[in-house]
């Protein structure tokens, strides 16, 4: 049976080696041995339409779920095309619905670097539709030397508007009882279980931060666009609008499709000006690695906070913060004697207080090493996002980042009622404490469990609330009064002492520096982690470390990335073409 058993197997093997595997690998030595070509007057298309992670994926897979397109690596190469005589023009190409405004805020600053260098920057939108953060997207648009608009589009980004699902009601005629605790009433996670309207504190903070982030955009876009903030906004809120009634509001700039911008795009980089796309140019030009003697590393972590490590799915769409593989991120940069400094790029909503003290504990190490670590928070960085943040040597934040949340909820939904309606029964069994079953879910916590579940969500909110008041150097007292679930934006952060400067990565690289010591002149080179997976790796953990065939796998991928296997395989196929008549100058060196 065994035997039958690794038979199976190793078909298996074959055939994704044959179906996925070979197909990739031939990809990949096309891709590699003839890299784009970068005309010497070049329009560089970023395309914004397909949607934006904050950071690169490690899953070499990442890609089949989305554009695969992030907000980093977009700000690395515009870094690199702003230093480049080849690139003249950006046309970036707008969404139609809402951007994450913090990352709107991002290519708004990495889109002014550009401009600050003579570049030219147009942006052209095929309509503003009221979905999400839709001024986000025309505050992006405003940014760039000409804002182009689709003529038979729709220019609706009159406002910032949120939406809230309440189960209240329904869990109550369904029998369905959500029993949570939370630390403490603006902690409004579980809100949506529990209530069937925005409670006061619920919905005083959702006004808070929603209306610190449109007077943000709206303040940014004015001064983009050369208007006084209050001409911008009744211009904004008096529509929807035509595009041609937008352009004479001073909105945009011109009406015309996109192949009528392109036109333009190609005009102002010279005679010709050609287009290429964002992922040739990336792949021409590679990775921003900077120079020098001296390293800051850049350590990401996206998506919600886990315990362990990352899952084996090599197909698996989302992204999570592994507290295993970021903690060992952070120790791998202490450990490389290059590395003077340290930024944690964050982008998270929070999740387990274990996972994120764990992290937590590896910046505490990385600074016990002399090497100051500068949180970068992206998109949000609340709760336990803020938790892995409040010790760090310094912290800075976009205008709109969604940070703060400092505060704790927890429970279990009662399904027993509700089962019992349709006849099915839920019945347990346990041996030990009485504690033993307090989840089970036929029924409410009891007086007891209520008791003891309490004061463990009081003491991970005592907790966090010790780290943020150590790390931020502030009053327990005060943190308190500022703490309570309180979802803040990073703009309100900065006043409250929460964050220490506003910005991105550029700037929380410049802190880096000044922390460090390294001369604000000097160059420096950025070490990356987690390491990117490869695609050997990814396909070997999707088997299991226990499998033979994952094994083999690895071990193949191993033998087939080793350089002087490389060698002999390079040498093989250029006597093999010799003999099929080719003439070869000289054979290709290993990169």
């Amino acid at each position: 049976m065994k035997q039958f058993a690794l038979t199976i197997a190793g078909v298996f093997v074959g055939l994704l080696l044959f179906f996925i595997g070979i197909p990739l690998l031939l990809i990949a030595s096309a891709a590699g041995s003839a890299k784009p070509v970068v005309p010497a007057q070049a329009v560089l298309e970023v395309d914004l339409r397909g949607g934006l992670t904050d950071q690169a994926p490690t899953n070499p897979f990442a890609g089949f779920g989305g554009s695969g397109l992030s907000v980093m690596r977009v700000v690395d190469v515009l870094a690199q095309a702003q230093d480049d005589d080849r690139i003249k023009v950006v046309l970036v190409r707008l969404p139609e619905s809402g951007m994450t405004p913090a990352s709107a805020d991002e290519l708004r600053q990495a889109i002014h670097r550009f401009r600050d260098t003579g570049k030219v920057v147009i942006a052209h939108s095929q309509g503003l539709m009221p979905l999400g953060a839709v001024v986000s997207t025309y505050m992006l648009g405003a940014s760039a030397d000409q804002f182009w608009m689709q003529e038979n589009a729709s220019f609706q980004a009159t406002g910032l508007a949120s939406e809230e699902i309440f189960f209240g009601r329904a869990f109550e005629r369904y029998g369905v009882r959500a029993d949570f605790e939370q630390r403490y009433e603006y902690k409004n996670a579980v809100n949506s279980f529990t209530q069937s309207d925005f409670t006061e504190a619920h919905r005083e903070a959702a006004e808070s931060w929603m209306g610190s982030i449109y007077d943000s955009a709206l303040a940014n876009a004015a001064h983009d666009r050369n208007m006084e903030p209050d001409a911008l906004r009744q211009a904004i809120e008096s529509g929807p609008h035509t595009p041609a009634r937008a352009q004479a509001l001073g909105l945009v700039d011109n009406t015309g499709g996109v192949q009528q911008a392109e036109i333009e795009a190609r005009r102002r980089a010279g005679d010709n000006g050609r287009i290429i796309r964002f992922s040739e140019y990336a792949s021409a030009v590679g990775q921003r690695n900077g120079s020098g003697r001296n390293a800051i590393a850049i350590v990401g972590g996206e998506g919600a906070i886990l315990t362990g490590r990352s899952s084996a799915d090599p197909f698996g769409a989302g992204s999570m913060m592994s507290s295993d593989d970021i903690a060992r991120a952070i120790h791998d940069a202490i450990d490389d004697r290059s590395v003077r400094a340290i930024v944690f790029r964050v982008s998270s909503p929070g999740g387990s207080p274990e996972g994120s003290e764990q992290i937590l504990d590896a910046v505490r190490a990385a600074k016990a090493a002399g090497k100051p670590v500068v949180v970068s928070m992206g998109a949000y960085a609340a709760s336990g996002g803020y938790w892995i943040s409040s010790e760090a040597s310094a912290i800075v934040a976009q205008p709109s980042t969604l940070t703060g949340s400092i505060g704790v909820f927890g429970g279990k939904f009662v399904l027993g009622d509700a089962l019992g309606r349709f006849g099915v029964d839920v019945r347990g069994l346990t041996v030990g404490g009485e504690y033993a079953d307090a989840f089970a879910t036929d029924r409410p916590f009891n007086a007891g469990e209520r008791a003891a579940f309490a004061a463990w969500m009081d003491q991970v909110y005592e907790d966090f609330v010790t780290r943020v008041s150590a790390g931020r150097n502030l009053p327990p007292a005060r943190v308190r009064e500022i703490a309570r679930g309180r979802v803040w934006t990073g703009a309100q952060a900065h006043e409250l002492g929460l964050v220490d400067e506003l910005g991105g990565i550029h700037e929380a690289i410049r802190r880096a520096k000044i922390l460090a010591e390294i001369p604000e002149d000097e160059a420096v080179r950025f070490r990356r982690y987690p390491r990117p997976r490869s695609t050997w790796e990814a396909l070997g953990e999707a088997f299991g470390s226990s499998s033979e065939a994952a094994e083999t796998l690895v071990r193949l991928g191993a033998v087939m990335d080793d350089p002087d296997v490389q060698a002999v395989m390079a040498r093989a196929r250029a006597e093999r073409m010799r003999s099929e008549g080719a003439v070869i100058m000289a054979d290709q060196p290993l990169r």
